[in-house]
């Protein structure tokens, strides 16, 4: 298989980031090298600006405010209930991607003995990444409760597995401040953090979902063919 000329990471802030390093381990499993790439960019037009630069084929993971403005920006799609993309992929001058937000989250909740399936989630904030989330977690068939933050949650597929109250197995702010910024105390059996500083470590649940989402974004973008080839999450994370 042949990978592209560069990998890693775009948004802002991204200098705490371990994407860049992730790309380069899985590359390590299917045999790949890449240079791995910073592309700090606040607004769309400045990401095309810098990526025109680059003259090899290009995939990187975005934050925000590129996950944001990526599909129109871009003219890639995005799952319309989340509207964002987060993995992006540029092979022989066009622009594809994927939302792998809410699979990673899942994937992560698994992995520290979470079954969305028959848990309640509590979700505070209503952006991209809690919208992703919330239609992962409920095509899983876990209910949800929403708090107000930022912004409510949107009507979305996930309607029907919304609870006006109760009490929930696990709770996530999503209007966390990146970068390790501090999350509000939710009402909860566990809460988990998908913000991380730099530095974090493996065993830190934002790291978790952070490569899980990555290894979902190589099986549903970058090389669905090398699918099992890929390490498994416990695999990936030990390599960090």
């Amino acid at each position: 298989m042949v990978g592209p000329g560069s990998w890693g990471i775009a948004g802002n802030p991204i200098s705490h980031s371990p994407t860049p390093r992730m790309f380069s381990i899985v590359g390590e499993y299917l045999g790949i090298e890449a240079h791995q790439i910073y592309i700090e960019s606040s607004s769309i037009e400045d990401f095309v600006e810098k990526t025109s630069q680059i003259k090899d084929d290009i995939w990187v993971s975005c934050t925000s405010p590129l996950k944001h403005s990526a599909p129109t920006g871009l003219g890639v799609k995005s799952p319309g209930s989340v509207g964002a993309v987060n993995q992006l992929m540029r092979s022989g001058g066009y622009w594809s991607g994927a939302n792998t937000d809410g699979l990673g989250f899942v994937s992560a909740c698994r992995h520290i003995g979470v079954d969305p399936s028959i848990a309640t989630l509590r979700i505070r904030g209503g952006g991209s990444a809690a919208r992703s989330i919330a239609a992962v977690w409920s095509s899983e068939g876990g209910s949800i409760i929403t708090e107000t933050g930022r912004r409510a949650l949107s009507s979305g597929p996930w309607d029907d597995r919304i609870l006006e109250s109760g009490q929930a197995d696990l709770a996530v702010d999503l209007d966390a401040s990146p970068a390790g910024g501090k999350s509000a105390d939710l009402e909860g059996d566990m809460q988990v953090s998908v913000s991380y500083a730099k530095g974090a470590s493996a065993d830190e649940f934002a790291i978790m979902m952070l490569a899980a989402q990555h290894l979902h974004a190589w099986k549903t973008l970058f090389a669905p063919p090398r699918e099992n080839d890929l390490p498994n999450l416990t695999e990936f994370l030990s390599r960090l």
